[in-house]
């Protein structure tokens, strides 16, 4: 009952400040700043207390999203020194992803010996992955031409940073004939996928290249005889198990780190830059939602799994990668929450970590609507031809993403060239970028949690009891 009544005073006080907030930000009644900022330090005070109450770490991960907005707004320096702190959580958290692959994808292949299941598993992945990002670059086109959010923009009042280099200079690329570009992109991506030294691309946090590794080891594992193989498989159920426990350590930092995070966005870019660019920002979130009404939540009704408890499963990794716009922070998490809401482990180790690399639907939903606002604001009118041409290329290289900030930028740049788009105009976008990538990158885990439901309802194995007890942690 007490609970009851905190959460009732919690809402009815949040209530009050966001009306008083709106009120202030439209000009409808003058509020003076000091009255504003007591507004938002008593919500604050409301807010812990509830968090208190509560002692459940997603609420306490939320409400330290919002204080980091009241600390980015109120005090953006000391928002900007906070910034260390979700630097730090972010390394924390990479110090799993290496270790948490190779355990799970390890044992899940060599403790159950069935390498027919693991071919089984990736076509199966991969069909779906090829479906679903085509899905969420359609919508994106479908959006922003139904918006024209980059009809009529001043290009000059965008805010102007430094772009990043769209490609490395590939000596032996530059030495053969235009003809050929294709193909040696396409094999150099295949050439990508493996890895030289395993303990390298762990440090470099190259998940696709670990996730190969992993699964060669497993399958060569699983064709050891019982006796030698019975050790290592051993060490790899001990070792993801240990990783787990250590996830659970690591996870009681999360609210510092993704509240710092939000404190140095809005601290750094300031909320008047949510006004900057309305158009395109919105035209994103619209699709966001439009794709995941249109796709996740029929493919959830179809093979009937609980979207209430699916929510529960997703909402802490998901508000993890929101404040801190990595993919590669929520993953100990979702592995984690996925496998506890009936997904088995040796699925739910090699869907997600595959998907993170060819699963981006978020990414690809912001490239196609980014690549179209470009063209928009620039002035030029993109054909249907013209735009399906781009969509088909996204298709291909969004799956060549890293899952880390803003490395989609490098893709509309390489993409926004081959098409002859205006490449400074990007430069404005980068202004925003970082409150789009919170809303991609979550979509991005979403779909990926996803996935392993997917699958693993294809494959059979899926716990329905499981998934309808689920209780977040």
């Amino acid at each position: 009952m007490k609970k009851t009544k905190i959460g009732l005073i919690t809402l009815v006080c949040i209530t009050i400040a966001l009306i008083i907030t709106l009120l202030k930000e439209f000009d409808i009644v003058s509020i003076a700043d000091n009255v504003m900022i007591a507004v938002r330090w008593v919500s604050a005070i409301v807010l812990i207390a509830y968090a208190l109450s509560k002692r459940n770490l997603t609420t306490w991960i939320l409400v330290a999203m919002l204080l980091g907005v009241f600390v980015g707004v109120d005090f953006p320096n000391v928002a900007a020194a906070l910034h260390p702190l979700s630097k730090g959580f972010i390394k924390l958290v990479k110090t799993i992803v290496g270790p948490i692959l190779f355990g799970t994808l390890v044992y899940g292949i060599a403790g159950h010996s069935d390498l027919k299941q693991v071919g089984r598993m990736a076509w199966k992945s991969m069909l779906y992955f090829f479906c679903a990002t085509s899905c969420a670059i359609f919508i994106g086109l479908a959006v922003i031409n139904i918006t024209h959010a980059g009809v009529g923009v001043d290009i000059k009042k965008m805010p102007q940073q430094q772009l990043p280099t769209a490609k490395v200079v590939d000596a032996e690329l530059e030495a053969l004939p235009e003809n050929v570009h294709g193909i040696y992109k396409f094999s150099h991506f295949f050439y990508e996928l493996f890895p030289e030294n395993v303990v390298k691309s762990m440090y470099e946090n190259k998940v696709l290249q670990i996730v190969v590794f992993s699964v060669l080891f497993g399958i060569g594992l699983a064709l050891v005889e019982e006796k030698k193989r019975k050790p290592l498989v051993d060490f790899a159920e001990s070792l993801s198990e240990v990783m787990f426990k250590f996830t659970n350590l690591i996870m009681y930092f999360a609210p510092i780190g993704v509240g710092a995070a939000m404190a140095y966005t809005v601290g750094h870019l300031g909320v008047d830059i949510l006004k900057n660019l309305f158009m395109l920002l919105g035209s994103l979130y619209i699709a966001l939602i439009v794709f995941v009404l249109v796709v996740f939540v029929p493919i959830m009704l179809v093979l009937k799994i609980s979207i209430k408890k699916f929510i529960q499963a997703v909402k802490e990794p998901v508000s993890i990668a929101f404040a801190t716009t990595s993919s590669d922070a929520a993953l100990p998490k979702a592995i984690s929450n996925m496998e506890k809401f009936g997904v088995p482990r040796k699925i739910v180790s090699f869907v997600i970590p595959t998907g993170y690399s060819f699963n981006l639907d978020g990414t690809s939903l912001y490239l196609s609507l980014a690549s179209i606002f470009v063209a928009q604001a620039a002035g030029m009118h993109l054909g249907i031809g013209q735009q399906l041409a781009i969509a088909f290329t996204l298709m291909i290289t969004s799956k060549g993403v890293a899952a880390v900030p803003r490395a989609s930028l490098i893709v509309l740049i390489a993409t926004a060239e081959q098409f002859g788009l205006p490449v400074f105009i990007i430069a404005a976008i980068l202004g925003i970028d970082e409150l789009m990538d919170m809303a991609r990158t979550s979509v991005n885990v979403i779909g990926n949690c996803l996935a392993t439901v997917v699958v693993a309802k294809w494959e059979g194995e899926f716990d329905d009891n499981a998934s309808k007890n689920f209780i977040a942690d």
